[in-house]
């Protein structure tokens, strides 16, 4: 991959930003002596007796789960346990030195210890449900790291910030929606489960759209271009190489997206409501005193939301279940 040079004063923001970055450590993510862990959540394995009865609990609620909410469950776990590809990315930018144990270094492993917890609940749930084929999916999950993953974000700290912003907030949605599916069938468990992710990675994304504050406070042209960048290439998701064995690389993501908006867990809706979100937030139609191609990006963002709504009114949703080798039939 061609990686092109950062500006250099897009690097001396990034250095300027740190001295913020530990605020966000400190007051946003937990400690670890108070932080949830994934056996809070399951059978207690060193009672056997007691394993045995709350096995069949969280086995019998999650029978009562449709096919395609299991699909979307498990495309979860896959997206979450490939969480070392996303550190790896924010390691490789530019201006971003996550050697330190302050700053970039310390926000950047704790984001991840925090994250890391989210694929480890996620699967051991799905193990002890007896639903999936558990096999399969860890060979999806071994191949989406291997396929690696292209955000298109050049490993620019700008966009690649825009894109964890929006990434987070769109984990969020998902995450919370499966939450309210799963307390509507009864399975308080599972909701639980996601529940507390969700909370995080709303978290998470408060944190990145801090930054993102700072930037714009400095360097607001060059982030106007660079969030225009990200939305003209489209946001893509981290797990769109996802693929089952045999599969082509992303054939099995269109099938898992399909399966996400015929639920309503995440939808192309979704994903206009979070541009508007951020746009709102960054307050992009009040900024004044750009460059000329940062009004044009300006211009063009503000416009986006409603141009992506008239796109969805032609869009069909395919009612078709796929059948994967990961969800029992």
């Amino acid at each position: 991959m061609n990686i092109p040079s950062l500006n250099p004063k897009r690097i001396e923001v990034m250095k300027w930003v740190e001295q913020f970055v530990d605020y966000a450590s400190d007051n946003l993510l937990k400690s670890i002596d108070k932080m949830w862990q994934p056996t809070d959540f399951l059978p207690n394995s060193q009672d056997r007796t007691e394993f045995d009865k709350q096995l069949t609990e969280l086995q019998d609620t999650a029978a009562a789960m449709s096919y395609d909410f299991w699909v979307v469950l498990v495309g979860d776990t896959i997206t979450e346990e490939a969480l070392p590809s996303y550190e790896s990315w924010i390691a490789a930018m530019e201006g971003v030195d996550i050697r330190s144990k302050t700053g970039w270094g310390n926000w950047t492993r704790r984001w991840t210890a925090e994250e890391n917890r989210h694929g480890d609940l996620l699967n051991k749930y799905l193990y002890l449900s007896g639903k999936v084929n558990m096999k399969a999916v860890e060979q999806s999950t071994q191949l989406l790291l291997a396929d690696g993953m292209d955000i298109q974000a050049d490993f620019d700290p700008y966009k690649t910030f825009m894109y964890t912003s929006f990434q987070e907030l769109a984990t969020n949605i998902s995450h919370r929606r499966v939450a309210t599916m799963a307390k509507q069938a009864g399975n308080t468990i599972l909701a639980k489960i996601c529940g507390v992710i969700a909370s995080e990675e709303a978290v998470h994304a408060k944190a990145y759209m801090s930054f993102i504050d700072k930037i714009f406070e400095v360097d607001p042209s060059e982030m106007m271009v660079a969030f225009a960048d990200m939305m003209k290439k489209k946001i893509v998701m981290p797990a769109h190489n996802l693929r089952e064995l045999g599969n082509k690389v992303g054939e099995t993501f269109v099938h898992f997206s399909e399966a996400a908006q015929r639920l309503g867990v995440y939808t192309s809706e979704d994903y206009v409501e979070i541009l508007s979100r951020l746009l709102d937030h960054w307050s992009i139609a009040d900024m004044t005193d750009l460059s000329s191609e940062a009004a044009k990006a300006q211009e063009y963002l503000m416009k986006l939301p409603d141009r992506l709504l008239r796109v969805l009114q032609r869009y069909q949703v395919t009612q078709k279940e796929y059948a994967y080798s990961w969800v029992n039939s």
